[in-house]
């Protein structure tokens, strides 16, 4: 299986997508969007700034955890990852998404 963005509808009712890796992982979680267009224009800025490493803000979770957003170039989040045991593994999602985000295709969940 290919890297993809799945585009999904929450509990609240709010369109949001994920992108996930060849192997099935959600490397990246987007917040929720009232519109379906903008979540597709959050993919679309996803795979515009994920090859830029200056578009990732590193941090550290008050439990010690390491975790990423990518952020727009108006220094919005536009995509957070998980909590990972180190910051080496932390930095193996940023390479992840790297890899991943431009080449994904979308598989849009929210239509029959």
């Amino acid at each position: 299986m290919a890297a993809h963005f799945e585009i999904y509808k929450d509990k609240a009712s709010e369109f949001r997508f994920h992108l996930k890796a060849a192997n099935g992982e959600i490397i990246l979680v987007s917040e929720g969007y009232k519109q379906h267009a903008s979540a597709v224009h959050g993919i679309e800025s996803v795979k515009t700034n994920a090859p830029d490493d200056a578009r990732y803000e590193r941090k550290v979770s008050t439990s010690g955890k390491s975790h990423f957003n990518l952020k727009a170039r108006n220094g919005e989040v536009i995509g957070s990852s998980q909590l990972y045991a180190s910051e080496q593994t932390r930095d193996h999602g940023i390479e992840a998404v790297k890899k991943a985000a431009t080449e994904a295709t979308v598989k849009d969940q929210t239509t029959s």
